[in-house]
């Protein structure tokens, strides 16, 4: 159902359409201070703009062409003359290092409260036309982030500007973008399409929040003009309250429809929507704690209070039938407690016209005043105006204003009456609201794991069968290339080779097997010797390298072991068929003996051959042995060339010289 919010109170001081209620202080000793109204405002009297609650505990509000700096208690701390007329419906806004900027006429001022009552000037023009230039039009809204050190300003029909703290133009943006051929936002209305809020910025995510003329919302990014997401509220009304809730949400009020949103500060879409009761004033706006509640005030005297996940709580739970709440709520210096203004009318009538609700009502007769918790429902203090508080303001500076009561509700936060919870820097309560922000998770679809499964076999399959199909390609290619070089009578040779490796292995075995177990004279010997080097040989042919023509000599050749030899013993080492070392250890007949040793002792010395004697024979006899087959016709060249090196050497004739056998090098014997 829509409602049409219409509260009409019957004040002397404003208005019958006025919905903002005035009250103000007489200074008697005899009466308190009441909330009274009169007839006419005293002329002496001046009004208040909105006012802020600084870091230090203290409320800035301006009137007229000066900024005042209250302390808690009403008294006034300093004022500053600004030479120009402040707009009393603009707040002034936190800066940098305990600056104040402030909307006055078509300009933005910077206060400096360090320079008061120096020579420097304390209040300097930071944004606005030069002499004799145009001048601009009307500054709808101020904010600045101190996180990308910028001031963000909306000028109506102009856009958004962002300049550094230094003055500097960084960047502008407009409500249509125009991109790729298309332009996003006033979708409806571009030539009469405008920003029509003050700048909303997130802390948590550093975004900026705006609204248009058209219902739709922007989310730009601080550090940039782009556009992130624009969501179209149209269809619920053009007008709406933006609300950032740095918790990963930002909330939309909409107060036509008495309804609030709650929208993903990532992609804009809706995360829940909930109704309260009539809402005032359409630039009424509700407040979010550090636990991430959200709480707004309605014109059935109840506060509505909206958990992050949209649980709410009423407070306070019965509300008395002719109370109202007409004024934004404010948070405590803790950050978990929030303060609001009750006003009790002396009548209030609702009047229901189709989708519209009006609502009037008469005269104020007192305000009550409250702290609360909203995540907890903890009331911690509640007191009436007039009362206590209102006797300990009446004699200060604020008998000289004109208040409401927003400005009312900001000197009982500031002084934190009934407010047993700890004060936190302004660092903390950030950090505890942005730790509420859940962790954006990828929500992947699985499927239907059955299928996923099959999928993954197939799969498997047919990479297998690829991976085949690139074997057989590869080996039916590599044999291709050897068919035009007369693959048949290659491959016929390869078989050859193997048959005769077989039947070395076999005798070489045997010839083994019959040194270890018995002495074994020269020739037996000799022939082991020559079946190991003829062996190796085919070895070598049968290798991949030397079958494809790419076989080299170099480091083919055997490095022998020189036998031992003490007159009587000789060993012979050489490597088995399976890469085992085999020395054989040979004793010399007596006659033999004899004969080397008369031949010793007539020299004076033990007579042997000298190694490369016996190698150079052994090198001759094997270049002169005929091949085993005709299949081995390489392998006898390549055998041939191996001793071609010291053919030149002298041959030994001794008899009892024993050809050496030859090793792999690196062996031990």
């Amino acid at each position: 159902m829509r409602f049409q919010i219409v509260l009409l109170f019957h004040l002397l001081l404003q208005s019958a359409s006025t919905v903002s209620l005035s009250v103000q202080f007489q200074n008697n000793s005899v009466n308190p201070p009441s909330f009274s109204v009169q007839g006419k405002a005293r002329q002496t009297a001046s009004r208040l703009s909105s006012p802020l609650i600084g870091y230090d505990g203290r409320v800035y509000a301006c009137s007229e062409t000066n900024l005042f700096a209250f302390e808690s208690n009403g008294s006034v701390f300093w004022t500053v003359p600004l030479n120009h007329t402040c707009n009393v419906g603009l707040a002034p806004i936190h800066g940098e290092r305990g600056k104040i900027y402030l909307v006055a006429e078509d300009k933005v001022i910077k206060v400096n409260p360090s320079n008061i009552g120096t020579n420097e000037s304390a209040a300097e023009i930071f944004f606005g036309p030069e002499p004799g230039q145009e001048v601009p039009n009307e500054i709808i809204g101020l904010s600045a982030s101190m996180s990308s050190l910028s001031v963000f300003i909306n000028v109506k029909h102009r856009g958004l500007f962002a300049y550094g703290l230094d003055g500097q133009l960084r960047w502008t943006a407009g409500p249509v973008l125009h991109q790729f051929g298309y332009h996003q936002g006033c979708k409806q209305n571009v030539r009469d399409c405008y920003f029509t809020s003050i700048p909303v910025i997130d802390r948590c995510e550093a975004n900026i929040y705006m609204s248009n003329t058209e219902g739709e919302m922007y989310a730009l990014s601080a550090r940039s003009p782009q556009f992130k997401w624009i969501q179209d509220f149209s269809s619920l009304d053009k007008v709406f309250t933006i609300t950032p809730g740095n918790n990963g949400r930002v909330y939309v009020t909409v107060p036509v429809r008495a309804m609030v949103l709650a929208l993903d500060v990532t992609t804009g879409n809706i995360l829940w929507q909930m109704n309260t009761g009539p809402l005032s004033t359409t630039g009424y706006a509700p407040v979010v704690d550090s636990n991430g509640w959200i709480s707004i005030g309605s014109l059935d005297g109840h506060l509505y209070s909206f958990s992050p996940t949209g649980n709410l709580k009423k407070f306070p739970r019965a509300a008395e039938l002719n109370s109202v709440v007409q004024v934004s709520p404010l948070l405590d210096c803790s950050g978990y407690g929030v303060y609001i203004s009750e006003t009790e009318m002396e009548g209030k009538t609702s009047h229901i016209f189709g989708e519209y609700t009006y609502i009037s009502a008469l005269k104020p007769r007192n305000a009550v005043f409250t702290m609360l918790v909203p995540s907890t429902g903890s009331i911690y203090w509640s007191e009436s105006y007039p009362g206590k508080f209102s006797s300990l303001l009446s004699g200060t500076d604020l008998h000289n204003f004109v208040l409401d009561e927003s400005v009312l509700l900001a000197f009982i936060t500031a002084s934190k009456i009934g407010n047993p919870l700890p004060c936190r820097t302004t660092y903390h309560k950030l950090a505890a609201s942005c730790s509420e922000a859940r962790p954006k998770f990828l929500s992947i679809y699985t499927g239907d794991e059955r299928a996923i499964l099959l999928f993954l076999l197939f799969e498997s399959a047919v990479l297998f069968l690829l991976a085949a199909l690139v074997r057989f390609c590869c080996i039916f290619w590599s044999k291709k290339k050897l068919h035009g070089q007369d693959l048949g009578k290659f491959l016929e040779k390869r078989h050859s080779l193997r048959l005769q490796k077989k039947a070395f292995d076999r005798t070489i075995t045997e010839l083994e097997k019959k040194a270890a177990e018995e002495a074994s004279n020269n020739a037996v010997l000799e022939k082991l010797g020559d079946l190991v080097q003829e062996r190796e040989g085919i070895q070598r042919k049968l290798s991949t390298t030397y079958s494809l023509g790419r076989d080299a000599l170099t480091g083919l050749q055997r490095k022998t072991l020189l036998p031992l030899y003490d007159g009587k013993t000789r060993s012979y080492s050489f490597e088995g068929a399976r890469k085992e070392s085999v020395t054989i250890f040979h004793t010399v007949s007596d006659a033999s003996s004899g004969g080397s040793d008369s031949d010793s002792d007539s020299d004076g010395e033990i007579s042997w051959h000298s190694f490369e004697e016996k190698e150079s024979a052994a090198r001759a006899k094997a270049k002169a042995k005929a091949p085993i087959t005709d299949g081995s016709n390489s392998d006898d060249e390549i055998s041939g060339e191996d001793y071609r090196g010291n053919s030149s050497e002298p041959a030994s004739s001794s008899r009892s010289s024993m050809t050496p056998l030859y090793m792999l090098h690196g062996e031990s014997t």
